[in-house]
């Protein structure tokens, strides 16, 4: 009987030198992920939430999905501590994943996420402005300037390459300054601008907007919001409800999940507050022309993603083959034999 059982393990590293940080090609991926999922070709349990503070929303989240085109099944797991960046100086998102390939069922990656994470979530967000944004954007603002903000401008770009100005605020000068040079080495030509904290300053006048903050609060005012805007709604709590009560159109990544957990929108449903119906639709349905995305220049459209495993699953095993392909990471035995192979080790009290 073959016993034998190897995993490689890759860290964020290996990620990065294997060619693993591409949005277009996550953008592609997640788009393709979309489509499996909705013909049925990807098995995608409920995820298992624990928030270990109702104020501050710490929690740890395992996700499970298989993608059966791939042979594939993964979990992540995935803490989400917002306080952390105050409190800690550090980031409030760290994931690791776990692969299994389907013919044994034996594992075979264990991987940094933390990359994939930021990577799903942005790739996300910019499969949303391609179907829901106008198409002669000229401006976007950021509410927050972590690595989720990042992610999401880059990712943005790749989708609205007309983009000329990048407004940005956060809760430190700091990290604004730090966001746009990091940003200005991709796309030195971009007009860059500190909003100094000034939420309203980034939101207004802006063709899409984008709130990525760690904390829970409503920051974000529905008198900032201009007729025709695109909002990417990333997080939590993000802004007030009369955000949402002024879209044309609410789109989520899908509403049976969205509307279980604590984003704005959850929180308007369990207040009843905001019906089923008043849901447009998942975006799985417009990527796949089932319904319309955006229709005229006019629409206030509102997008929000609270993170679907099987998109995870899709692009981590992407990254894995990377790392395969340019022989990365490191491949540890965990076993060679069976346990009663080495009865030398068994212990007699």
């Amino acid at each position: 009987m073959e016993n034998e059982i190897s995993v490689k393990i890759i860290s964020q590293k290996d990620l990065m030198e294997s060619g693993c940080f591409d949005v277009s090609e996550a953008i592609k991926i997640i788009e393709d992920a979309f489509l499996e999922y909705l013909e049925g070709r990807v098995i995608f349990p409920d995820k298992v939430s624990t928030i270990f503070e109702e104020k501050s929303q710490n929690r740890i989240n395992c996700l499970p999905a298989a993608v059966l085109k791939k042979h594939v099944y993964g979990m992540k797991w995935v803490s989400v501590f917002p306080e952390n960046p105050l409190k800690y100086n550090a980031q409030n998102l760290s994931a690791v994943i776990l692969l299994s390939e389907l013919k044994k069922g034996f594992p075979i990656a264990f991987m940094e996420g933390t990359l994939c994470s930021n990577l799903r979530t942005a790739a996300v967000g910019a499969v949303a402005a391609k179907y829901l944004a106008r198409k002669n954007i000229k401006t976007i603002g950021f509410i927050g300037a972590g690595e989720q903000a990042k992610s999401h401008f880059l990712a943005m770009m790749e989708i609205r390459p007309n983009i000329e100005k990048c407004k940005v605020a956060s809760r430190t000068n700091k990290s604004e300054k730090i966001f746009i040079k990091q940003m200005k080495k991709f796309y030195p030509n971009i007009e860059f601008v500190e909003c100094h904290g000034d939420y309203k300053e980034a939101a207004e006048k802006s063709d899409i907007i984008v709130t990525a903050i760690s904390g829970q609060e409503p920051i974000l005012k529905a008198e900032w919001v201009d007729e025709g805007t695109f909002y990417c709604h990333v997080a939590g709590l993000e802004d007030e409800y009369a955000v949402a009560e002024r879209a044309d159109k609410i789109v989520v990544d899908d509403w049976e999940v969205v509307k279980h957990r604590t984003q704005t929108i959850s929180r308007m449903y369990n207040e009843k507050l905001l019906r089923d119906e008043d849901i447009y639709a998942n975006l799985s349905e417009i990527i796949s022309g089932n319904k319309l995305g955006r229709e005229n220049d006019k629409e206030f459209i509102y997008f929000n993603s609270v993170g679907l495993s099987f998109l995870d699953i899709a692009l981590s095993n992407w990254m894995y083959e990377k790392v395969v392909e340019q022989k990365k990471g490191m491949d540890i035995l965990i076993q060679e034999n069976s346990m009663f192979d080495m009865e030398e080790f068994f212990i007699r009290k």
